[in-house]
């Protein structure tokens, strides 16, 4: 009988685990800025996941709810392999009620078939940022402008940022950050996936990240560099692969940045 309840103990421990690391959290930040007030909602890492069903209602109601003046979608938001229709539905919804930009990661890149991708999000509307390349937009009567970079290492163009713009940096790897502190107001990046075993207090920063390795120190968080504000997504992917490779305390999220004067 004893061995029966330790069994069921321990299912419902790893049932609790499986299902916690499923399940959206939105996440707030605020950031002081002398330059500007708005409201950003940043999505990281979707992979080409759903959450609410094929609609992507999950998402798209609760970016609704906080009401956001600029969607900014950073890098991964397809897997290397198999399709784009979910991350497609989101971001041709989410483009129709709120300026977008858009990053590419290091899984867009992997992909034979990318371009397709990309003529179908340059269809939509959105602007893709991928090598320092930026748009600009007027918001609460502040002008912001958006860069991104797919990899600090790879081709980047010249980046030189308007000193009266608030200026942000979709920078997927978040350890590249060193290179741009001096130059943007924000940077926002994904690519861990909060590490993905995490602990609370001992292992904030999760077990491991691709580009760092075991025990990183850049997978999730605000971070500051002076006047440089760095946010890092834990992400949203939940592929079926993660039933093997599970996210322990470590809950996907969507990101809500509230930049105040």
């Amino acid at each position: 009988m004893k061995k029966i309840i330790r069994l069921t103990v321990v299912f419902l421990i790893i049932v609790i685990l499986y299902a916690w690391g499923f399940t959206m959290k939105t996440e707030f930040y605020s950031v002081k800025s002398g330059k500007n007030s708005l409201r950003i909602v940043f999505i990281s890492d979707l992979h080409n996941c759903t959450y609410g069903g094929k609609d992507q209602s999950g998402i798209i109601s609760e970016i609704d709810k906080n009401k956001p003046d600029l969607v900014l979608f950073g890098g991964d938001v397809i897997h290397d392999t198999g399709g784009t229709e979910n991350a497609l539905t989101l971001m041709k919804d989410v483009s129709e009620k709120y300026p977008c930009a858009y990053s590419a990661g290091n899984h867009e890149t992997w992909r034979d078939n990318v371009s397709e991708f990309y003529e179908d999000v340059k269809n939509i509307g959105i602007p893709i940022l991928n090598y320092g390349n930026s748009t600009d937009f007027m918001i609460n009567n502040q002008k912001i402008c958006i860069y991104g970079v797919v990899d600090a290492y790879g081709k980047i163009m010249s980046i030189n940022p308007d000193d009266e713009s608030y200026n942000i940096l979709l920078l997927h790897q978040p350890e590249q950050f060193p290179r741009f502190t001096e130059n943007f107001d924000l940077i926002l990046s994904g690519h861990a996936h909060g590490g993905q075993w995490r602990l609370p207090v001992i292992l904030e920063q999760g077990l491991y990240a691709p580009n760092q390795g075991l025990f990183p120190d850049y997978t999730n968080g605000q971070y500051e560099y002076g006047d440089c504000t760095h946010i890092i997504s834990r992400g949203l992917a939940r592929p079926l692969r993660m039933i093997f490779i599970p996210r322990i305390f470590n809950r996907p999220e969507i990101s809500v940045i509230d930049i105040y004067q």
